[in-house]
């Protein structure tokens, strides 16, 4: 008998700055865009370099977890200030969102 093991492929993205109103949607299409990737099956949001978190950029996030999990892939959200990461806890969605400590290391196959 042989075994097959799969190693998930992890895309990170890192933005960087504002996430608000007037690029939610870019950033929202950037994400579906990675998301929609064949051969990815999880997909990093690395927001330590954001400096605000407005509710366009909190809603584009939420619907790419939405999206991921119709695709049956993984989102995930690492290394999120604490001025950021109040943002999720008062919204309650620091239940939804897996939030990682730091960027989990990628390595090749």
């Amino acid at each position: 008998m042989q075994v097959v093991l799969k190693r998930p492929t992890i895309t990170v993205i890192r933005p960087q700055g504002c996430l608000n109103a007037s690029n939610a949607l870019e950033f929202e299409r950037d994400l579906t865009t990675a998301l929609a990737q064949d051969d990815i099956s999880a997909l990093v949001v690395n927001l330590a370099a954001v400096e605000s978190l407005d509710s366009a950029g909190l809603m584009a996030l939420v619907s790419t977890l939405k999206l991921a999990g119709k695709l049956g892939k993984s989102l995930r959200l690492c290394s999120v200030a604490s001025s950021i990461r109040i943002i999720f806890e008062l919204t309650q969605l620091d239940g939804v969102f897996e939030i990682l400590p730091v960027e989990p290391k990628v390595t090749a196959a």
